[in-house]
């Protein structure tokens, strides 16, 4: 997915709530082969999600409307991030939570691998 993803050019960013520091450095060592134009963990001068605050200045950094975003991820965090921003709500299903969780948190799709978010661009 993510090489894919790579190659179409379009904008990336990862929004986590774990420590900025600790965020950077993961997706430094474990995504080293892969580039996102933004990478943002949990700062103290930032609401944390499942307030849109983090996810909407994402999208203005990106210069990307939030209704032209794809949000992809594992948590009904998440799913709630992405709706309060007005963002499209992926729940990927090889995460932390099931189909019933996310789809009752918001998710408008459930993806059950990696490489089906590329159905959705």
């Amino acid at each position: 997915m993510l090489a894919a993803l790579e190659e179409s050019a379009l904008p990336r960013a990862v929004l986590s709530n774990k420590p900025h520091e600790f965020t950077c450095v993961t997706v430094e060592k474990i995504l080293s082969g892969f580039s996102f134009d933004v990478v943002r963990g949990a700062m103290p001068s930032m609401p944390r999600k499942p307030d849109p605050a983090a996810a909407l200045q994402i999208a203005k950094q990106l210069q990307v409307p939030p209704g032209n975003i794809l949000y992809l991820g594992d948590t009904n965090t998440d799913m709630q991030t992405a709706n309060a921003a007005g963002m499209f709500a992926a729940g990927a299903l090889w995460g932390f939570r099931t189909a019933d969780e996310l789809l009752g948190s918001g998710a408008k799709v459930l993806l059950e691998e990696p490489l089906d978010v590329l159905s959705l661009l």
